[in-house]
């Protein structure tokens, strides 16, 4: 299997792949894609999850530009849908690849060290992991995988993940649509643009002060 997962990122970067999987790429393409859009919905959306979910569960840098890609080609809605179930089908698959790899070993070789983190998982697992994923402070590919090495189960993980990863899907695929509307230097300037790259900068804060909140509602 390990073989199998560093064949298939190897070959993403052989064939450079990550080109269909940016923001630049769409931008190129926009009209193209718009028409077959209108006209295969269902062939596109498939397309774009699949690799969408590829992407996730390889941990591949690529994410980011994808959801930006599905909000500018399918809209707020459609794009915020298909991204929140492929981001967290993929992020699934890497939390049960490494899990299956490296779970016995890391527990094996530092469980001793980790055991108070195991017992808080063991009862608190996803609390945490929504705070993790609703103030996305680390990388999105490690959380997958340190979640995996501790104890906390696959059906929680999925659906804490789909939620505490909608806020921030939401306002990626949001910046998107705004992205996709740019067809000159002036646009830049729109107060709908800003208006989202001001949501990217402030929600880390908002969501750090919700974790607060819930943790002083949980010790009452």
């Amino acid at each position: 299997m390990l073989i199998l997962l560093a064949s298939a990122i190897a070959a993403f970067f052989a064939l450079d792949l990550g080109q269909y999987a940016t923001l630049d790429y769409d931008k190129q393409q926009q009209q193209n894609l718009q028409i077959y859009y209108t006209g295969h919905n269902f062939v596109v959306l498939a397309i774009y999850a699949a690799l969408y979910i590829t992407v996730v569960a390889l941990s591949l840098p690529s994410s980011t530009a994808l959801t930006l890609v599905g909000g500018a080609l399918f809209g707020f809605w459609t794009g915020l849908i298909v991204v929140s179930f492929a981001s967290t089908i993929g992020a699934t698959l890497a939390f049960l690849m490494a899990r299956f790899l490296i779970r016995e070993w890391v527990q094996g070789k530092h469980g001793k060290y980790i055991e108070a983190m195991n017992k808080e998982f063991e009862e608190e697992g996803g609390f945490y992991l929504f705070a993790i994923r609703l103030v996305p402070l680390f990388p999105f590919f490690l959380v997958n995988i340190v979640m995996a090495t501790l104890p906390i189960k696959t059906r929680t993980f999925y659906i804490v993940s789909q939620l505490g990863m909608l806020p921030t899907s939401a306002m990626y695929v949001y910046t998107g649509t705004e992205l996709g509307k740019i067809s000159s230097y002036a646009d830049i300037a729109s107060p709908s643009l800003w208006g989202a790259f001001v949501l990217l900068g402030v929600f880390p804060l908002m969501a750090e002060k919700t974790i607060k909140y819930l943790r002083k509602r949980r010790a009452l």
